[in-house]
């Protein structure tokens, strides 16, 4: 049997964690958390509980001893754009250097 206050303080820092999101991405709705398989059974929870109102639990890929808010929005855009801006700039560059057929041999 999981120790009832281990719960309570889990579920005060899942609502915790639903509310800074809620704040911080108006435009998504945060559906679940996302719990290491291994913490799932550790705490007593059944996948697709709901565990707040409207927010079911989820066993995920994710670290143990971490979760995570499960929502409808797409948080990679903006780095995913940074990533191909970069990629763009780095092919677009040119670095001086010799080329592999232009080596000469060195002996030691």
């Amino acid at each position: 049997m999981v120790d009832t206050g281990k719960i309570a303080k889990n579920l005060e820092r899942f609502a915790q964690a639903i509310a800074a999101h809620d704040r911080e991405n108006p435009t998504h709705t945060a559906w679940g958390i996302g719990l290491a398989h291994f913490d799932l059974e550790r705490l007593g929870f059944d996948e697709g509980e709901e565990i707040l109102p409207g927010i079911v639990i989820q066993a995920d890929n994710g670290v143990t001893g971490n979760f995570r808010v499960l929502c409808d929005g797409q948080h990679d855009e903006e780095r995913e754009a940074a990533e191909e801006e970069v990629v763009e700039a780095v092919a677009t560059t040119t670095v001086g250097g010799e080329r592999h057929g232009d080596l000469a041999r060195r002996s030691f």
